[in-house]
């Protein structure tokens, strides 16, 4: 605890910033997972999914990844963290690609709550991701998960 604060009081960290840039990514998915008050296994299991296509890792990494995300949403790390990180590392298409990431987890259990959908509008909001680009990768997301038929 200590490490970290002193860390953030010195203004950076020794950590390699794609694992940080990892660890946020996770971070961001896992709480847009829990937000409407429980974790079901598709949505852990689509999150670790994301996490191992996006950064190109096995599935056991992207489950320790999963693990340090739920950690870190546990720990309360900002919102604004994580998306400052992913906003200063990933390009327009990269962001937009996380976005969609983002919508295919809050509708893996088929649902958008109202939580979810603040979240997702904020969300937008940190990344830069304008309203059309954010509806595109929603849409893309419902394809993806075969709800494009209902979910509309």
């Amino acid at each position: 605890m200590f490490a970290r604060l002193k860390e953030m009081l010195a203004g950076g960290s020794a950590e390699d910033p794609e694992m940080r840039l990892r660890r946020a990514a996770s971070a961001l998915l896992v709480e847009a997972a829990t937000l409407d008050g429980r974790l079901e296994e598709g949505e852990r299991a689509r999150v670790e999914m994301l996490l191992a296509e996006r950064f190109a890792i096995p599935p056991a990494q992207a489950a320790e990844l999963f693990a340090e995300g739920c950690q870190m949403v546990a720990d309360s790390v900002e919102l604004y963290e994580n998306t400052r990180i992913i906003k200063d590392s990933f390009d327009q298409a990269e962001r937009a690609r996380m976005m969609e990431m983002l919508w295919e987890v809050v509708y893996a259990d088929g649902f958008l709550h109202d939580y979810e959908a603040n979240l997702m509008r904020r969300i937008a909001g940190l990344l830069y991701v304008p309203d059309r680009e954010s509806g595109e990768a929603r849409k893309r997301a419902l394809a993806r998960l075969g709800l494009d038929k209902g979910l509309a």
